[in-house]
């Protein structure tokens, strides 16, 4: 069996798929094109561990350095607020950043007074055209801005205030926009409700055919 090699190609179509980590073998080549252009996207190249000779496949281990076990890792989660949020949104951008995911900011900066549907409809918007993968809401209640959030065509905004509640939101209703507010629910289980959302998959199935009919109900007005 020829040597793994990793090339220029290979790190574009790791970026395309927003992986931040590719495993490769100890004995792969890495082409000088491959190593600066995955330096200067920030993309890992880790080594696998080698068996040793005579000794039986193990499953890949689903831990943080696994590209496929991690298919979210270098996505784009772009975060909006009002005053009222600004705080809490600041924190959840740095734990979203711990958690793997690129991070865009739309404001509000700073805590003087401003009007929620600015950025909620900044947020939405970059959704909506494909900017970015999904997006996060706070205001001070969080349903001002879900309500706005919902107003832009291939939105579906849900404000959850548990880990249930954004657990159903992905793997039900496959939403792309999460609102929070930041004076209904805690800092930390605000975190909590973070990280089910990001990582949550949609189930598909019968709940396709209910998304589906929402989408016919979205169109009829956009003729």
């Amino acid at each position: 069996m020829g040597k793994e090699l990793i090339t220029e190609q290979t790190i574009w179509e790791l970026i395309d798929k927003g992986l931040k980590v590719l495993d490769i073998s100890k004995s792969a080549i890495v082409t000088q094109l491959a190593a600066e252009l995955a330096q200067s996207k920030g993309i890992k190249l880790v080594e696998k561990a080698e068996a040793p000779k005579g000794s039986h496949p193990q499953p890949a281990e689903s831990g943080p350095t696994s590209a496929l076990a991690t298919p979210s890792l270098g996505r784009l989660i772009v975060f909006g607020s009002d005053h009222g949020g600004f705080h809490l949104k600041e924190s959840l951008k740095k734990h979203a950043d711990g958690l793997g995911f690129r991070v865009m900011d739309v404001g509000t900066h700073t805590e003087d007074p401003c009007d929620y549907p600015d950025f909620a409809y900044a947020v939405a918007s970059l959704v909506s055209k494909g900017e970015a993968w999904r997006g996060v809401m706070i205001d001070g209640a969080g349903i001002g801005s879900c309500v706005v959030a919902n107003k832009v065509p291939g939105i579906k905004a849900a404000c959850c205030h548990n880990e249930f509640v954004a657990r159903n939101a992905r793997e039900h209703n496959d939403t792309n926009v999460l609102t929070l507010g930041s004076k209904v629910v805690g800092s930390e289980v605000c975190k909590d409700i973070l990280r089910i959302w990001l990582e949550a998959w949609f189930s598909g199935g019968r709940h396709k055919q209910r998304i589906d009919k929402i989408s016919d109900i979205e169109s009829k007005f956009m003729k």
